[in-house]
């Protein structure tokens, strides 16, 4: 199986740790443990006390029931019996697409987006048609160039909503457009819903894919919205035939996920509406930090994101995107991603649901070396 370079994760791994302002992380502002037990009051010791007394065996090979239960809460449409646990979203995806895409498939994925989502499928002998999001549609998919795109080997069509890297959100209304489209061809539509509920608008509901389609299959994890990506845990919603296919891919896979990653996510998915309020609170708070830096910075502009922990930066300098955040790195330890990882030459993408100091320090150093740039092109 041939495959290219995960262009954002490279980029991650090679400076991530070094960074001294880290905006570029997409998670919600990491919580420590002894945080996410103490948010309903609980005496981490005790916890701690009565998590000693356990044997580390495999555990629940399909997640623990109480975790599958309460992830299955989160969706409107959805029973234990609909979920699936793995390692991170990145792993339900991948199962996903192990499990339904074969040689000669049409698939078809929005670019920009998580690289993963468009290179798996094609590893696997599929014929992948990007359906590119463009600025002046403020990052939402065309729907006629999406029809245009469909035909009669259509297996699967590809979203993520909440978008990274463009913060954009698909509505409710042009959610049901897209599931019409999917159904006239009865593709699965498989979204990476890993930044839902992050919304701005804190009177808008978005649904999940699996609550107004069928043949939805919806995949997230504890890693952005509640702040735990070091847990490693994630999962995969969807209709039973799916969930059984994928559970006979992921033998060959996993195993189980960890049995201590299961204990603390079903804590935090406990105190759901906790974390997420601390969420919510710390990406709005912090948009409104980066939009007023924004207004400020002739050389910068943006489409302002809905939702989600991530914004596309665009800049009116004559230097490529991994050269400005190399020498922003270097200049002062402000570490940024370039657009050049997700096909947008030209811009930067920010993490803005950082430590709100981390941020507003982070966007000093950049306004700083901005100044040392070349005079911007007109």
């Amino acid at each position: 199986m041939k495959i290219n370079t995960f262009k954002i994760e490279h980029w991650m791994n090679l400076y991530e740790i070094e960074a001294v302002y880290n905006i570029a992380e997409t998670c919600v502002d990491s919580i420590t443990v002894d945080e996410l037990i103490a948010i309903d009051g609980t005496d981490p010791q005790e916890f701690f006390k009565e998590i000693g007394q356990k044997r580390l065996t495999y555990g629940h090979i399909e997640g623990s029931p109480e975790f599958k239960q309460l992830v299955s809460s989160l969706y409107e449409n959805a029973e234990p019996e609909n979920v699936l646990v793995m390692n991170g979203a990145i792993g339900a995806n991948f199962l996903v697409l192990y499990s339904l895409v074969q040689p000669g498939d049409h698939v078809i994925t929005i670019d920009p987006t998580y690289q993963q989502l468009q290179e798996v499928p094609l590893s696997f002998g599929a014929n992948v048609d990007l359906l590119t999001l463009k600025e002046k549609n403020n990052y939402l998919p065309d729907l006629n160039e999406l029809k245009s795109l469909v035909n009669e080997k259509t297996k699967l069509i590809i979203i993520n909503n909440p978008n990274n890297p463009t913060g954009a959100l698909i509505e409710r209304s042009m959610l049901e457009q897209i599931v019409e489209i999917a159904r006239k061809c009865d593709a699965y539509i498989l979204c990476d819903e890993v930044y839902r509920n992050l919304i701005q608008d804190e009177t808008l509901k978005v649904p999940s894919i699996v609550d107004i389609y069928e043949k939805g299959i919806s995949t997230s994890s504890m890693s952005k919205v509640f702040s735990l990506a070091g847990l490693r845990l994630g999962w995969l919603v969807g209709p039973k035939d799916v969930i059984a296919e994928c559970f006979k891919h992921r033998d060959y896979t996993t195993i189980s996920v960890g049995m201590l990653d299961d204990i603390l996510a079903v804590h935090a998915l406990k105190n759901a509406d906790k974390i997420l309020e601390r969420s919510r609170k710390i990406i709005r708070d912090n948009l409104a930090i980066l939009d007023e830096w924004v207004a400020k910075e002739e050389a910068i502009s943006y489409v302002k994101p809905k939702a989600g922990t991530t914004a596309m930066l665009k800049y009116n300098f004559d230097i490529s995107s991994e050269e400005f955040c190399i020498r922003l790195f270097k200049a002062n330890g402000a570490f940024l991603s370039p657009g050049s990882c997700f096909n947008m030459e030209g811009y930067l993408r920010i993490g803005y649901a950082c430590d709100t100091e981390v941020l507003k320090q982070g966007l000093e150093k950049v306004s700083e070396f901005m100044k040392t740039l070349p005079v911007a092109v007109k």
